[in-house]
């Protein structure tokens, strides 16, 4: 790889994590190429690329370097092009917008995906248009393709996310919640309309990025509408004021 190449995103279209990649690189209107195997073959290229560093996307090939991990790569991208900044000037802000990235990274991401997930293998048709956005579009216009995509989508969330478990989707359902409750706490304490400063940081773009598979903005990735229990779940959600931010936010930064 070439020092003066154009960066590259390895990426997967309909993941938060990828989205938070994705929304930093378009703030900062910096060029590149967006790369999207499909899983589970992006674990291969995800270990080739980072010579065995990481096993999942995002990768962000920068200056001849492959950089896993969203948050990784957030902070490769201030180094190198700082603006405009996502990280806070003010070294108070900056430890509270880095605290909050932390939190939502590992308190809210993996199990607003686990939620999605377990409720997506729940119901066939939904879980075929979920594999429908990761195939070619060849394929993805095709009732028996997205059939035996969205087998093989609901037998490998069920491998890779252990998603099958009742009380493993219990568990989420609580800390999606919680996750809630420390948005609007933070919002309520920093007494604006961002939680960390008075300005769009790391913090507003991990919280609204790793909530979307609960929200669903239109700016965000395509994802199925939700159905069944999933709805059940979401619907008391949409009057809270995390939600709403989180929506608000999109469409002011996204």
């Amino acid at each position: 790889m070439s020092g003066v190449s154009t960066p590259v995103l390895w990426h997967i279209p309909v993941s938060h994590y990828n989205e938070k990649v994705r929304w930093a690189l378009d703030l900062k209107g910096l060029a590149h190429e967006r790369r999207a195997p499909p899983p589970p073959s992006h674990m291969a290229v995800a270990l080739w690329l980072t010579r065995g560093k990481s096993m999942t996307f995002p990768v962000l090939t920068l200056d001849g370097q492959a950089i896993g991990d969203s948050t990784a790569i957030i902070a490769a991208l201030e180094r190198r092009h700082p603006e405009p900044a996502l990280y806070p000037e003010d070294p108070r802000e900056l430890k509270r917008a880095l605290a909050l990235e932390d939190f939502f990274d590992e308190e809210l991401g993996p199990y607003s995906r686990l939620l999605a997930f377990h409720e997506l293998v729940q119901e066939p048709e939904a879980i075929a248009e979920f594999s429908a956005n990761l195939m070619p579009k060849a394929l993805a216009g095709s009732a028996a393709a997205r059939a035996v995509g969205g087998r093989g989508a609901a037998l490998y969330a069920k491998a890779r996310y252990r998603v099958s478990r009742d009380d493993a989707a219990q568990a989420a359902r609580a800390k999606i919640l919680a996750a809630f409750d420390r948005l609007e706490s933070e919002l309520e304490g920093s007494g604006g309309e961002y939680p960390a400063g008075d300005s769009f940081s790391v913090a507003d773009l991990a919280a609204a990025s790793l909530f979307v598979p609960i929200v669903s903005p239109p700016e965000g990735p395509g994802l199925p509408k939700p159905i069944g229990s999933y709805e059940d779940f979401i619907r008391p959600l949409r009057e809270r004021r995390g939600f709403r931010w989180v929506t608000d936010t999109f469409a002011r930064h996204r």
